[in-house]
């Protein structure tokens, strides 16, 4: 888990290494009205359980929720938060998902928090490496996270950092 004595910068072995293991937990952000709204205005979804406080008591949310894709795209900032940076890192490239889950809402006001195990990397290059993280987005004080994910990232290395023996 990242904190404090965890390292922030590590290699692409040390990376590779930690498969199977939970890599980082960020701290908690809040989703107040005024990011739901903003993301409602963004996305043009401005259905009333994102943006109308009064009528959202009357839904079986007892107020606003947070978009469901407001709280993936939390995700970055979870990701950027909690997670080592890797060595010699050009990018890193949103892959997709293999699984995506939304379990429970996320209320307006709450806060919310990543949680990162990393199952695997592959080697696809010297210099590209395919992660898959399986992400949970916590609520504080809700038994139910938000969403559960599998989440791959590609990485790019840059040629001076290609790792040896990969094809």
């Amino acid at each position: 888990m990242n904190d404090s004595s965890a390292p922030r910068l590590i290699s692409i072995d040390q990376f590779v290494a930690l498969a199977g293991t939970e890599t980082g937990v960020s701290r908690w952000f809040t989703i107040d009205q005024k990011r739901i709204d903003a993301f409602a205005e963004i996305t043009e979804d401005r259905q009333f359980i994102h943006i109308d406080p009064q009528a959202a008591r009357a839904s079986p949310f007892g107020g606003t929720i947070a978009h469901g894709f407001l709280t993936l795209s939390m995700l970055s900032a979870l990701a950027m938060d909690a997670l080592p940076e890797i060595e010699g890192r050009a990018m890193g490239v949103n892959y997709g998902f293999d699984k995506l889950r939304f379990l429970s809402p996320v209320p307006a006001g709450a806060r919310i928090r990543g949680r990162f195990k990393l199952e695997s990397v592959t080697a696809r290059s010297p210099t590209e490496f395919l992660s898959r993280n399986v992400v949970t987005v916590e609520i504080e004080g809700a038994d139910k996270p938000a969403l559960v994910a599998e989440w791959l990232t590609l990485f790019v290395l840059s040629p001076d950092h290609a790792r040896a023996g990969v094809k």
